[in-house]
């Protein structure tokens, strides 16, 4: 059967994807990317995605019962959620705190900072539960939260003379399997602020793959559009020599 447009995008949209969760090598993304743009049936569309999952899924290796660990906000969401926390809470007084990387966030976490501020990140971490509550606290101090764009966060805190309230954001919808946070409290003279944004490998693959497709979609066209110019280049010049 013939591949429509839309299918052959749906095919680059799934090849970026694993190029951003590092399945695949840049090289290797090139070739089926280009490959894919050239399809003109599903046959050919088809193998070009069939040994790789579901973006943001996790892949179970031979021989083994646990899924294999996933980085960033690619991971599959069902594998993040349950276990002991880590960690339900943060303290900074005339200092600081930081949560980040792998860490198992407690269903209720507590972060206070007066005079200092603490960072929590929860982009590479679990969750006790399918549903948490980040309870942030300032005084004349800063919190700061990330979290992945995937994530589902509900930001509710209160600012009084200061700030509570979200940040920049990248363009992404919430995953349906992701778990609920919500970020609530306090900042007196102070500030919370909440950004949803990738991590830097994630951002950077993003741009490499992007950045790869826009040379091979522009290497496509002018080669369509390159031997049409020839030969009317070609005729215009043959012209003038007969005219000369």
């Amino acid at each position: 059967m013939r591949a429509s447009d839309a299918e052959r995008e749906r095919i680059a949209e799934l090849l970026r994807e694993a190029v951003a969760e590092g399945r695949l090598e840049m090289d290797e993304f090139e070739q089926r990317l280009e490959s894919a743009y050239k399809a003109r049936t599903h046959g050919e569309l088809e193998p070009l995605v069939q040994d790789l999952p579901a973006p943001g899924s996790a892949v179970t290796p031979a021989g083994s019962s646990a899924p294999a660990p996933l980085r960033g906000s690619a991971a599959n969401w069902p594998a993040r959620i349950g276990g002991t926390a880590t960690s339900r809470g943060g303290f900074a007084f005339w200092g600081g705190f930081s949560r980040k990387g792998r860490w198992t966030v407690g269903r209720k976490f507590t972060a206070f900072a007066m005079w200092g501020g603490g960072e929590i990140d929860l982009r590479e971490a679990h969750f006790e539960d399918r549903e948490t509550v980040i309870r942030c606290i300032t005084i004349m101090g800063g919190l700061h939260v990330t979290a992945p764009p995937e994530l589902n966060v509900d930001v509710r805190g209160v600012g009084i003379m200061g700030g509570f309230g979200e940040g920049s954001s990248e363009e992404s919808e919430p995953a349906p399997d992701a778990p609920y946070v919500r970020i609530t409290g306090l900042a007196l003279m102070g500030g919370v602020g909440v950004d949803r944004r990738r991590t830097k490998a994630e951002r950077r693959r993003l741009k490499e793959a992007k950045a790869r497709e826009a040379e091979l979609e522009a290497r496509g066209r002018s080669g369509l559009d390159g031997p049409d110019d020839d030969r009317k280049g070609g005729g215009r010049g043959r012209g003038r020599k007969e005219l000369g």
